[in-house]
């Protein structure tokens, strides 16, 4: 079976946060490449320009994907309803973004905080399930209003101590219980928590709206342990014909490599990163 992919690759391999003073340097040269989606990371909604990130998607004739970044202050799990709203608020601000921008979900790992991960009592882990659930419940209802879905990502165990694996998050889906609720796998992760590639990508199958990809070391594709041929056998079993995106991270922002931990350079350069990585990917996946 031959898979219908189209690539992308995320503007965090370059910069962080993402603001439109950015734009026509990296559209420009992810066009160039020849990616057909550039992944946005979104950071703080007020530094960007919706219409000029569409007035650039149309001229550089590229396509977009929306990611969110989840902080403490952006955590569905607190005990504090206000941080419940604080999210709900950034939710919206990147849902708005989707429908300006003609994407049909926004992804991300928006059930809890980026880092949160400690032991805790199985009644508190339920606890912070059950609001999770309730109020992603509430999320995919505005993103259903909106005519979207909302892709959830399993993340490795050093940043989520809540859905770290495809069974994980599928559960969460199901508990969900809602038609706009889907999954985003990321391979990054997978590396680490994942004992068979080939079956956790059969069981997100259907639900599954994106992929994310990067070398085992967070390196350029191809340059790495990572078995690409398990991932490439997974998506041709579950005929996933979305995007292949690129997503790594650049090390000159500070507050960024310590949530990641990137302290030194990950390729010669972000540009021959991009560049590398779409031709390998080209090659791997046709």
């Amino acid at each position: 079976m031959s898979l219908q992919l189209k690539f992308g690759v995320s503007t965090w391999l370059w910069t962080s946060p993402f603001q439109t003073s950015s734009i026509d340097e990296l559209f420009s040269k992810v066009a160039g490449m020849g990616y057909e989606y550039i992944e946005i990371a979104v950071e703080d909604p007020a530094l960007i320009d919706g219409n000029a990130v569409k007035a650039a998607l149309k001229q550089y004739n590229l396509k977009a994907v929306v990611c969110g970044a989840f902080g403490p202050t952006r955590d569905l799990t607190s005990e504090d309803p206000a941080v419940h709203q604080n999210c709900f608020q950034y939710i919206e601000a990147c849902l708005d973004f989707c429908q300006i921008w003609d994407t049909k979900f926004f992804a991300g790992p928006m059930y809890s905080a980026v880092g949160k991960a400690r032991m805790v009592s199985p009644e508190q882990r339920e606890k912070e399930w059950q609001l999770a659930v309730q109020n992603l419940r509430i999320v995919c209802e505005m993103a259903a209003n909106r005519g979207l879905e909302i892709a959830l990502e399993p993340l490795n165990r050093f940043e989520s101590d809540l859905i770290n694996t495809a069974k994980d998050v599928l559960r969460l889906v199901r508990d969900i219980n809602h038609p706009a609720a889907k999954i985003i796998l990321d391979g990054f992760h997978m590396n680490i928590e994942e004992p068979d590639i080939i079956a956790a990508i059969k069981l997100a199958g259907n639900l599954l709206i994106h992929f994310q990809v990067s070398e085992n070391y967070r390196g350029t594709p191809g340059t790495g342990q990572t078995n690409w041929a398990a991932y490439k056998e997974g998506l041709e079993a579950i005929n996933y014909n979305g995007v292949v995106s690129i997503e790594s991270f650049t090390p000159k922002n500070q507050e960024l490599a310590a949530a990641v931990c990137i302290w030194y350079p990950l390729a010669e350069s972000q540009d021959a990163f991009a560049s590398e990585g779409i031709a390998f990917l080209k090659k791997t996946f046709s």
